[in-house]
């Protein structure tokens, strides 16, 4: 009987849990865990998705290079190739997207609460200093934002003549097709290059912040 007890307070809970989980994915986090904790959780996801999308790029412009220099045999085979590896990285820029957003959420969360709290304090020392850390947390993660904005931007550029090609190459499956891709090689090679320095800047700035939240807070 009392096992049963716990099942079913355990199922309650969890009803009462998933509508919270759905609102921005820090609902439920945070019945758990500090805003510090969300943000450098969040920041890590978003680095990871982006080492991601670098992946997934450079394996597209291979892919890109490959069918355009393409001498013979099963053409839509090598469509099919490409087409999958520009889904790969639309679907890695969408994610992206997503984690790019909550870290701004979650950044929003703790100054938020940080600002509310430094009213609190009844030592002004203590409260100056807080607020001193509280401005540099900001600017940190206000930069570090930046830089994982900058970095999607790049993305759409790319992307937009990835599918212009896999689009073109779709209704033209003949060597005139190919021909016209590989007009199109060193620009892609270029533009994806620019992509993926700034997704690596904006890895190194994530990490920094990650580990500044460690050293702040520690």
């Amino acid at each position: 009987m009392f096992h049963m007890t716990r099942i079913l307070l355990f199922c309650s809970l969890f009803v009462l849990l998933v509508p919270l989980s759905g609102c921005d994915g820090l609902s439920v986090d945070r019945l758990w865990k500090e805003p510090r904790e969300i943000l450098v959780d969040r920041v890590e996801d978003a680095r990871d998705a982006q080492q991601e999308t670098v992946e997934e790029f450079h394996t597209a412009l291979e892919q890109f290079k490959s069918v355009t220099q393409f001498d013979g045999g099963d053409l839509e085979s090598q469509f099919n190739v490409l087409n999958k590896a520009f889904e790969r990285s639309e679907a890695a820029t969408r994610n992206i997207h997503h984690r790019v957003e909550q870290v701004v959420t979650a950044t929003n969360r703790l100054l938020e609460e940080w600002r509310d709290e430094l009213a609190q304090y009844h030592d002004g020392s203590m409260r100056q200093r807080s607020e001193r850390q509280f401005d540099l947390t900001r600017q940190q993660a206000d930069a570090m934002i930046a830089a994982m904005r900058r970095a999607e931007a790049k993305t759409k550029p790319v992307l937009d003549v990835f599918r212009d090609q896999v689009l073109f190459l779709k209704h033209n499956l003949n060597m005139q097709a190919i021909t016209s891709l590989e007009k199109q090689t060193a620009g892609i090679e270029t533009d994806v290059a620019s992509l993926i320095r700034e997704m690596e800047k904006s890895i190194a700035e994530a990490n920094q912040f990650i580990r500044s939240m460690g050293e702040d807070f520690s």
